[in-house]
């Protein structure tokens, strides 16, 4: 078996709140008043999650916290073998918290700019929405999204209960604006988010996906239509989205022809970084190196980047598989 932190990856689904390493954030939140416990404890599922989102949220206040965890997702993404990441953030709602609309997505330009040429890895940036919010928060999205260079996509994130619909206007405009659009659906919500996604909401990716396998006719859509698919496994076993890895859906996706990318979502909540996602799947469904490698390709393919970018990642793969001379 080869080194999987040396198989070079593209990483499509994973928040920025998310992957704060815990000393950064007890720094953080000591600088700033807040107190955080001396260890992020047992991952538990939801109320886990939201406790976690909020802590972050609270800590995070001046450019230099903006800056200093963007610069460390470089670094600890580069650790992984990723050379190319797109990364969620939720920008206005940070920016609306603190008074400053455009404080913390520049902040987080910045270091992912020192970050990737310290430690050689691309970012796109990707500005999420919760569908929770007001549909005025999305315009001031997209608003953000026009006016700063790095933002390569928008997407709908959150609760997949909460109807898309409402936001369908604001994403038209990011597509006549040349932006990329990926939204969360058919994670929590069945085929009819997924449908809503690919229809109105004109994703361009699925982030998650896995309940397209509910409807075989969305199925042979999704195949048909060559729709990546942005799954999480460990993720989604952590929030409750599949029973187990071993039951988790990810070999009867690929079984069914659909486009399936490994992503991590939350690594830091659940202590899974990216190669150890793909070292689990490989443990759990015995997938040989070949197939990782195209889990790889599929990732870098689905990707966002250059042309030239994708050239250079399928070079790279190709001789992480080549046999040792």
């Amino acid at each position: 078996m080869r080194d999987l932190l040396t198989l070079p990856k593209a990483h499509l689904h994973v928040h920025l709140e998310s992957t704060v390493r815990w000393g950064t954030l007890r720094e953080i939140g000591t600088a700033n008043g807040v107190p955080v416990p001396e260890d992020g404890g047992t991952f538990g599922g939801f109320a886990a999650f939201f406790a976690q989102n909020d802590l972050v949220r609270t800590c995070l206040r001046r450019p230099r916290d903006f800056r200093r965890i963007a610069y460390e997702f470089c670094e600890d993404e580069a650790a992984q073998g990723t050379r190319y990441a797109e990364v969620s953030f939720t920008a206005a709602g940070h920016g609306e918290r603190l008074g400053d609309l455009d404080m913390p997505l520049t902040a987080v330009r910045e270091g992912l700019a020192a970050g990737g040429e310290a430690f050689g890895i691309e970012v796109g940036l990707l500005l999420d929405h919760s569908r929770r919010r007001s549909v005025d928060r999305a315009w001031r999205t997209l608003d953000l999204a026009r006016r700063h260079d790095g933002v390569v996509a928008m997407g709908l994130a959150g609760d997949e209960s909460y109807p898309g619909d409402p936001f369908t206007e604001v994403f038209a405009a990011a597509r006549d604006a040349g932006l990329r659009v990926v939204h969360h659906a058919g994670e929590g919500e069945g085929p009819a988010s997924i449908r809503q996604a690919l229809g109105p909401g004109r994703t361009e990716r699925l982030g998650h996906g896995i309940r397209v396998l509910d409807d075989p006719d969305l199925v042979a859509e999704v195949r048909e239509r060559k729709i990546p698919l942005e799954v999480c496994p460990s993720s989604n076993v952590a929030l409750g989205f599949a029973p187990s890895l071993a039951d988790h859906p990810l070999p009867r996706l690929r079984d069914a022809g659909l486009i399936v990318t490994i992503n991590t979502d939350i690594p830091a909540l659940i202590g899974t970084p990216l190669a150890a996602e793909y070292a689990r799947v490989r443990d759990t469904f015995g997938y040989d190196d070949p197939t990782l490698a195209a889990l790889a390709r599929a990732g870098v393919d689905a990707s966002f980047a250059t042309t030239t970018t994708k050239a250079r990642l399928n070079q790279e793969i190709d001789t992480w598989l080549a046999p040792t001379p």
